[in-house]
């Protein structure tokens, strides 16, 4: 729940009274950003919330930014300061714990970048591979519109593309693909970065690389992105799909880690399906099984099943071969015969299955999320306290709650993000929406998850991570804590960038 603020007006005072101490310290300061730099009550209210709706954090102004250099001269400006005022990016506001707000300091709304920012451009040739350099700030349904056109795509996407690229590379950025490709952050060759210090700066593995790897999944603490080199590969046309029950969760793990095992899929997740609705909503675009009444007769008896969603790509070359090869895939599994959801539609329409959500109704809603990796090891013990004992007396029903395998060796360990020690962990994501009233119910239940993993010693790791102490923020990175912690004197020694994140800037 959101913390008492002081009032917008309050708050600019303070802003001007940090960048006066700058001036009357005699340190040079520049901040000459005209009607791009707002603090009205419309920019204030954006960029005091975000999808999560949980936390409102006020800052003392918004920058619409026309070009890169004004991001630069912003965070010149703080970092001459005696005091400096804390920046963070925002980029379409999907984060849900406040992570891309700035209490006090100044939230940069890329997406103002879209005009006049790097845009999308693809490149390459046959021999050498192709790629696109894209904008922080553009929106991954419009790279894959872009790249689609010249007959490429990247390789790793999210479930839902209207995100940032800036932002989903500040995480990770995973969904189905990953554990064939690893996750987005696995996928780009190079970076243009502005650090803490307002240095503009190129980054790749090979040049300035100790700032490329700090960036990927580094959750903004070292730079804001503003342009990204994504790897691309020739595009599918189209794919088939499918949906399959199960009620047995040792054979719906094994079947998932048998085909992130081999390269047979394209794309495989798993889903925790707590009631029969589900099932329901699936029949609006899945060929499905007529015998609905079986699907609830097996929930009474079950109380939870689980799905697995697989996907294999093809295009004209082996249009005539792709049926033979998908029977055989779906022949090694161990589903419920009688209930598969299947259908065959263009590329497009499957990485554009989930519609833009940014509508004035859903933002309404609070979204309590809680996204975890869990060793392998353990996942036995976590169904039976969390998925088969907990997860179905929450009751449900507009809520999504998807689960599946992830190759460790598809991860770069030199990046910031932070994973379970284990060849193979699953991702669990707890995509919970409740009425805005109604969000401290849900925090309570995701602690409670928390706690019996930690009583039970199961080592699970957030994903989009939220901790309230540098307590919690060192456990978490465990080993890597001392290398964020160095990348953060080198890239924003005076802790100006993604105060929203809680790293630096908590007790």
């Amino acid at each position: 729940m959101a913390n008492p603020h002081p009032t917008p007006s309050q708050i600019s005072i303070l802003f001007i009274l940090s960048y006066l101490i700058c001036i009357i310290s005699g340190q040079p300061v520049s901040l000459d950003l005209g009607n791009r730099l707002r603090n009205d009550s419309n920019a204030i209210k954006l960029a005091s919330n975000d999808y999560g709706n949980i936390f409102h954090e006020i800052p003392a102004g918004v920058l619409y930014p026309s070009s890169i250099s004004d991001i630069m001269e912003l965070i010149k400006s703080s970092y001459n300061c005696s005091i400096p005022f804390t920046i963070a990016a925002r980029g379409n506001g999907h984060s849900v714990r406040g992570q891309a707000m700035a209490r006090g300091g100044v939230v940069v709304d890329m997406s103002a970048l879209s005009k006049n920012g790097s845009g999308i451009r693809v490149s390459g040739d046959s021999s050498s591979g192709f790629y696109a350099d894209v904008g922080g700030e553009e929106m991954w349904i419009d790279v894959l519109r872009a790249t689609m056109e010249k007959g490429f795509s990247p390789v790793s996407w999210t479930d839902y593309l209207y995100l940032t690229v800036g932002g989903t590379l500040s995480n990770a950025g995973i969904s189905g693909q990953a554990f064939l490709h690893g996750p987005q952050i696995n996928n780009v060759l190079e970076l243009d970065v502005i650090t803490g210090k307002g240095e503009f700066m190129t980054c790749s593995r090979d040049k300035n690389s100790e700032l490329f790897f700090a960036i990927l999944g580094g959750l903004g603490q070292f730079g804001i992105i503003t342009r990204a080199r994504i790897v691309l590969d020739k595009a599918p046309t189209r794919v088939k799909w499918v949906r399959l029950l199960y009620s047995d969760f040792s054979m719906f793990s094994r079947d998932q880690e048998r085909l992130i095992s081999g390269n047979a899929p394209n794309f495989v997740e798993g889903f925790i399906v707590t009631n029969e609705n589900v099932t329901n909503e699936w029949r609006s675009f899945f060929s499905s099984p007529s015998n609905q009444s079986d699907i609830v007769s097996l929930f009474k008896k079950q109380g939870l099943l689980y799905a697995i969603e697989l996907v294999k790509y093809y295009d004209n070359r082996t249009v005539k071969t792709i049926d033979k090869e998908f029977q055989t895939l779906l022949k090694e599994l161990n589903f419920i015969p009688r209930f598969i959801f299947s259908t065959d539609v263009p590329i497009m329409d499957f990485l554009g299955r989930v519609s833009n959500s940014d509508s004035p109704d859903g933002q309404l809603d609070a979204h309590p999320w809680l996204n975890l990796f869990i060793p392998k090891s353990r996942i036995t013990d976590f169904n039976a306290g969390v998925l088969a004992e907990m997860l179905p007396r929450l009751n449900e029903t507009s809520s999504l709650f998807i689960f599946y395998p992830l190759n460790k060796n598809k991860w770069d360990d030199r990046m910031s993000a932070v994973t379970p020690d284990e060849d193979i962990f699953y991702t669990l994501a707890l995509l919970h929406s409740s009425p805005s009233n109604g969000s401290q119910i849900i925090d309570n239940f995701n602690n409670q998850i928390l706690r019996f993993c930690e009583k039970a010693g199961i080592k699970v790791r957030q994903y989009l991570p939220y901790y309230k102490s540098k307590a919690h923020w060192t456990k978490h990175y465990g080993s890597k804590w001392n290398r964020i912690q160095h990348r953060k004197s080198l890239f924003d020694p005076k802790f100006i960038l993604s105060p929203g994140q809680r790293i630096f800037n908590s007790a």
